[in-house]
């Protein structure tokens, strides 16, 4: 009998510092798809389970699962600030 070969693939996690501490994990490619951890690291454990999860949701449903081709770049840019706001 052939092993079945599971497909890996990625997807951006935005990672959102907390006012009370920790981290608020979403997924644009998947609204409603989000967590919490108390550190970073918790952070990311828990964004792999609940993406992982979801997932394994659309698939049980039925749905299509979008495969990410392409990246975004994300950068910041500094500016000065009118001096009235600070």
């Amino acid at each position: 009998m052939a092993k079945k070969v599971r497909k890996i693939s990625s997807y951006f996690a935005i990672f959102d510092p907390a006012a009370e501490g920790g981290y608020n994990v979403s997924f644009p490619d998947f609204p409603g798809c989000v967590t919490f951890g108390r550190t970073f690291e918790e952070a990311e454990e828990k964004a792999k389970e609940i993406l992982e999860l979801w997932l394994e949701e659309l698939a049980s449903q039925k749905q299509k699962i979008r495969i990410k081709t392409k990246r975004p770049i994300i950068n910041e840019i500094k500016v000065a600030l009118p001096q009235k706001t600070f």
